[in-house]
């Protein structure tokens, strides 16, 4: 009886293990197969929107900030390998919402990385906080079909998931 107890006990804390370094647990709110929050935002240019003003576009979200080394890493192959490519098709588009950030400290890190996709200041991190913890990390990539259910989510930055990534994005223009 005590060794069947002893196994037990063992288990449970082998499940318990298990269960606290779930590999899904990235720190998001939202996951693939939910309707996207929707929010407004003004764009660096001035201009106002919706997510929801974007349905019939796939949409990539990157979450980002001045302060973040993997997010200055990541953004140069989001430059090359997605804006670069699909900035003019009609159907994608591309923000970047800077968290916490003020303006002047934003044009600085978009010369400094020398980016050029469209950005937003996502003042107090409100907006980041509709897909993820408040203290959760950056960078994220949220992915976004034409009718507004995510289908992609990404953190931090790994050579495999950007790929993976990228395909998701293609597969929605082919």
């Amino acid at each position: 009886m005590k060794k069947l107890l002893f196994l037990l006990i063992i288990f449970s804390a082998q499940m318990t293990v298990c269960q606290t370094v779930e590999p899904e647990d990235r720190g998001y709110i939202v996951n693939v197969g939910d309707v996207a929050p929707d929010f407004e935002f003004t764009l660096l240019s001035g201009e106002k929107m919706k997510l929801s003003d974007l349905r019939g576009k796939t949409v990539m979200l990157q979450f980002t900030a001045s302060w973040c080394g993997v997010c200055r890493r990541e953004m140069p192959f989001i430059e090359r390998d997605i804006w670069q490519k699909y900035k003019d098709n009609q159907n994608f588009a591309l923000i970047a919402l800077d968290r916490d950030e003020p303006l002047e400290t934003v044009k600085k890190f978009i010369k400094k990385t020398g980016v050029t996709y469209p950005f937003v200041l996502d003042n107090k991190g409100k907006i980041f906080e509709l897909f993820a913890v408040k203290d959760a990390g950056i960078t994220r990539n949220v992915i976004i079909d034409k009718n507004g259910v995510i289908i992609y989510l990404t953190r931090l930055y790994n050579e495999a998931e950007f790929a993976e990534m990228l395909s998701v994005i293609n597969e929605q223009f082919f």
